[in-house]
């Protein structure tokens, strides 16, 4: 039996119809992150892997660009064919214990649709990906599910704590996709994902929750921007497992949507250091005419395999039948990847 018979068979066809991406207007080049973080620019270009990253307006919200993101997606469907909107980004939001996703729904004009949330941090999109195909295949009365991400985090980098170094690749932006039962850019096929719950203390914004609620001290130490409690602890344990649990869930996700790993033609991937990106993409086997890589953008939470999978249309990199894989992880730490065979 040939691999397209095999992955056409079981439930039925969910489709990805379209993907779109809202990138705020300032620039912050490599430049200007070296001079606040005070680094080399060498190092923030080689290790970090930027180039430069966006930065949202004081003003501009992640409800606010995933509402931009969204818009152009509308044209493809009626919108009142929209049963649910599901927000997947950054937690980091407008308000403090507050949903974007129903202000969301709302400022798009999709009265008919439900709107809610799923929280996994970075590793949002493959999860919210297998969210979106299993509410379809579950429910045959639901037709469209709108997936909507946004990402302000470099509002929570403290350049001044090198413990949370790593995380000073941290930018702005927002994506959406269309997710439905008619044929699309796309199918969306398995997901695939596993968690080490050991790793939930390192990662945190101190204050503000329940255990160290906003107060003046807490604003003036700096509490409310990320830390990592002890990142040579985390170092230590991360960097032996981190890589082979990407290239796990990936070749996961191919093989239970009927694939070998071998046949992936294109992994869209977080960013994250250059070295680590290269390392899983070696495994993998997508040369380096087929990477995209996110140095001109850095890490925008759960949005990023959106961007590389819109980054990948727009420069071709994409034939009717390949295998694709949007890859992620999120801090806690969870790593994910789901599956899709490019073409109707």
């Amino acid at each position: 039996m040939d691999r397209q018979t095999t992955a056409s068979a079981g439930p039925p066809a969910v489709s990805l119809l379209g993907v779109s991406v809202y990138m705020p207007d300032r620039v912050e080049p490599a430049e200007a992150i070296a001079e606040q973080a005070g680094l080399p620019r060498e190092v923030v270009e080689a290790k970090f892997g930027l180039k430069a990253k966006r930065r949202a307006a004081p003003d501009e919200h992640v409800s606010d660009m995933a509402v931009r993101a969204a818009r152009p997606l509308l044209d493809l469907v009626d919108p009142a064919a929209i049963d649910a909107v599901i927000y997947f980004g950054s937690p980091h939001k407008d308000y403090y214990v507050w949903m974007a996703a129903p202000k969301i729904q709302h400022e798009l004009g999709l009265s008919s649709a439900t709107a809610f949330e799923v929280a996994a941090v970075s590793a949002g999109c493959p999860i919210a990906l297998n969210v979106a195909r299993s509410l379809l295949i579950a429910n045959p009365a639901l037709r469209n599910v709108l997936l909507v991400g946004a990402s302000r985090e470099s509002y929570l980098i403290d350049y001044g704590n090198v413990r949370s170094r790593f995380m000073f690749n941290f930018g702005d932006g927002a994506a959406a996709a269309l997710v439905g039962r008619a044929p699309g850019k796309a199918r969306v096929l398995a997901t695939a994902a596993v968690t080490d719950g050991s790793f939930h203390d390192f990662v945190r914004v101190p204050a503000g929750g329940s255990r160290h609620p906003a107060s003046p001290e807490t604003v003036a130490g700096r509490m409310h921007c990320f830390d990592v409690t002890d990142p040579a602890a985390m170092k230590e344990r991360l960097d032996p497992v981190s890589a082979q649990r990407f290239i796990g869930v990936a070749r996961a996700a191919a093989e239970q949507s009927g694939f070998r790993p071998e046949e992936i033609r294109f992994v869209g991937m977080l960013h994250t250091k250059r070295s680590l990106f290269d390392q899983v993409m070696a495994a993998l086997g997508i040369p380096p005419e087929r990477q995209v890589y996110l140095d001109e953008y850095g890490h925008m939470s759960a949005i990023d395999p959106l961007v590389a999978l819109y980054e990948a249309e727009r420069r071709a990199l994409l034939a009717p039948g390949d295998l694709a894989v949007l890859l992620s992880a999120g801090t806690g730490y969870t790593w994910a990847a789901t599956a899709i065979r490019w073409g109707p």
